[in-house]
């Protein structure tokens, strides 16, 4: 049975931004399921993406972006017969990291209170949007700019919280094999700090790719299909 691969989009993105990378994959014959990421809170977007995973019979090979990448790492093991992890610009916390620490554990990352626009919430949460002026500059510097228009108007916001929330007790890296395609132009997830938790999840494979932004799922889907592709030739462990 051919893996189905299980794509989890971002903070400031949405399903569609991995339209390019899902033209590669079923043209190669795969499955592919784009989770709807909620973006409220990292255990409850981590249940919705395992929630997805538990409904898929056979092997799965979950890959994620950016905040995406937290939340996979906190997806049930049991959820399913999941075979490999990519993580791309991504996040692969360690119980009790969060995303806005690990940012700040390199120099590098330009979101911050110029570039970030929060909107208060009633129930005393904030979402958090990419500023429309800079949009293309900081999340997205490798895409035309009349798509990156396009993308900061549909982005979709991450609560704060979930960006602060602290990663639960286990990391699902620790027991999957995990591959890392690392922007070396990310302006939003320092490529330092991407190096750093590659090497901590012992990475099966990290690839590079040279002035790439963050954006990479819009503006790099050859590379990313293939080492997803690649993933999805490992086994499932017994």
């Amino acid at each position: 049975m051919s893996h189905t691969i299980v794509l989890v989009h971002g903070a400031f993105a949405e399903s569609a931004s991995w339209d390019r990378v899902i033209e590669r994959l079923t043209a190669d014959g795969h499955r592919v399921v784009a989770a709807a990421n909620p973006l409220r809170g990292l255990a409850s977007d981590a249940a919705a993406v395992s929630d997805v995973v538990r409904s898929i019979e056979g092997p799965v090979v979950l890959v994620a972006h950016s905040y995406g990448g937290a939340v996979m790492s906190n997806v049930d093991a049991d959820a399913g017969e999941i075979a490999a992890l990519v993580y791309v610009n991504a996040f692969a916390p360690e119980p009790g990291e969060h995303c806005f620490q690990l940012a700040g554990m390199f120099p590098g990352s330009q979101l911050g209170p110029d570039t970030a626009r929060p909107v208060p919430l009633r129930d005393g949460k904030t979402d958090l949007y990419v500023a429309s002026e800079r949009f293309n500059e900081i999340f997205c510097q490798d895409v035309p700019a009349h798509e990156a228009a396009l993308m900061a108007v549909t982005q979709r916001p991450a609560t704060q919280e979930a960006l602060t929330e602290p990663s639960g007790a286990s990391s699902l890296w620790r027991d999957v094999p995990s591959w890392f395609v690392i922007g070396e132009g990310d302006r939003i997830i320092p490529p330092e700090l991407q190096h750093f938790m590659a090497r901590r999840a012992h990475s099966q494979r990290t690839v590079t790719v040279d002035e790439a932004s963050h954006a990479m799922p819009v503006s790099r889907p050859d590379v990313v299909a293939q080492v997803i592709l690649e993933a999805s030739q490992v086994p499932v462990a017994a």
